[in-house]
């Protein structure tokens, strides 16, 4: 992941004063800090981000600074403590927004203007500021007050009702995807007002909604009402829904819980993959000659699979049906990832960087990649307020009596 000699990071020069927290917020500063820019994340020792309480944590220690979430996304930053309920702290935090780029934070609207610290108050010290919050509904009408959280976002959003297995309960989603996918937008959207602010001279707030970025996730059926009447069906499992085609589904194999995603998009694909499982007559069976006679014989479909899956490795599976062309996957899980995955190990795409408390640890890199100014992990999370004099003194021109003033104020804790 070392980027060439002498090219800066793309951008190197940008500060981003961070306030927010937890994931929805974080991954989109995390996803820009990779590639240069200054982030200074503002919390206290009263009040520190929730996820540095959660697990997993580094050697199974809990800790404020241990925590995995928490370390994921806040590699490469900055930590200021800063006492946003004691005046001088908040008279610090416009500080650094008057010399700062940017200002990030997904707290419930109306938080940050309790402090004074809203866009208005914020573009009153800084006018070209650029402004992005981050909200479970957004800004405005009747639910902007309501809180949100990864899954139920997910259920208001149109996304928990499609997950889970035909013929039951919706499922919920195993992993909070939209506590990342706002983040996500947040990134693409401070580029653009970055861009735009070029050009212009011009800063600009910025709102991005958790709810309405599920949206994106549930297109398809939104437009199957609003053409056809049709609600939900409920919750289809592994098999395709749109542009149905079989096998198309998740296969047992040999050891612990071990599985592969195998999807023929053809009748060819599914030829060759009978070829491999060295059952060339399932490719002539009635039931299966067709992707319409393989879709009304699903389950008789997947009995067959499995029992030729179940017993071989999983990698052998993937790499035999991707060598006749035939999409297939390994159900990987974090150390499989690590340890077995030659394409992951061969793009070098783990990265390592110290950290104060837990030491050198493996971190995932710098996504997308940029050939000739390539995004870098360059150290682990800070340590809570790990940063508070550095900034106040590199940021702020604080000399070591007012940096011991504010800090005996109880402004910096």
């Amino acid at each position: 992941m070392d980027r060439p000699t002498g090219e800066r990071l793309p951008l190197e020069g940008i500060r981003v004063l961070d306030f927010t927290w937890v994931v929805a917020g974080a991954t989109g500063t995390r996803m820009l800090v990779d590639f240069g820019p200054e982030v200074i994340k503002v919390e206290s020792a009263q009040s520190p981000d929730p996820i540095r309480f959660g697990p997993p944590f580094a050697e199974r220690k809990v800790g404020i600074n241990r925590s995995g979430w928490f370390n994921n996304v806040n590699r490469n930053k900055k930590s200021i403590a800063l006492n946003l309920h004691h005046p001088t702290g908040v008279e610090i935090a416009k500080r650094l927004a008057a010399v700062s780029d940017v200002v990030t934070e997904n707290f419930t609207p109306g938080t940050m203007e309790g402090w004074g610290l809203g866009y208005d108050d914020l573009k009153a010290v800084k006018s070209d500021i650029i402004y992005c919050a981050v909200s479970g509904y957004g800004p405005g009408g009747r639910n902007s007050r309501y809180t949100s959280w990864g899954p139920t976002a997910q259920a208001t959003s149109g996304m928990t009702i499609m997950s889970g297995l035909p013929g039951d309960e919706p499922a919920g989603w195993g992993y909070s995807h939209l506590d990342l996918m706002p983040g996500y937008l947040m990134a693409i959207a401070l580029l653009a007002a970055l861009r735009h602010r070029r050009l212009t001279g011009e800063g600009m707030a910025v709102d991005i909604s958790q709810i309405e970025t599920g949206i994106f996730l549930s297109g398809p059926r939104i437009l199957d009402f609003t053409v056809n009447g049709r609600g939900y069906p409920g919750p289809t499992g592994n098999r395709a829904e749109f542009l149905a085609v079989a096998p198309h589904n998740a296969y047992k194999c040999r050891g612990d819980d071990r599985w592969v995603a195998i999807v023929c998009r053809s009748d060819g694909e599914w030829r060759a993959m009978t070829e491999v499982m060295g059952r060339p007559d399932l490719a002539d069976d009635p039931r299966f000659l067709t992707n319409e006679s393989r879709l009304a014989h699903e389950e008789e479909l997947h009995r067959e699979i499995s029992a030729w899956t179940s017993e071989l490795d999983p990698y052998d599976v993937m790499d035999r049906l991707q060598a006749a062309g035939v999409p297939c996957g390994v159900v990987q899980d974090a150390q499989d990832k690590i340890e077995r995955d030659r394409q992951l190990s061969h793009r070098s795409f783990f990265s390592r960087a110290d950290h104060p408390e837990i030491g050198e640890r493996a971190f995932e890199g710098a996504v997308p990649r940029l050939v000739r100014t390539p995004g870098s992990v360059r150290q682990g999370a800070p340590l809570l307020g790990e940063h508070t004099e550095r900034v106040l003194r590199d940021a702020l021109g604080m000399d070591d009596a007012e940096i011991a003033e504010v800090t005996a104020s109880g402004a910096c804790r």
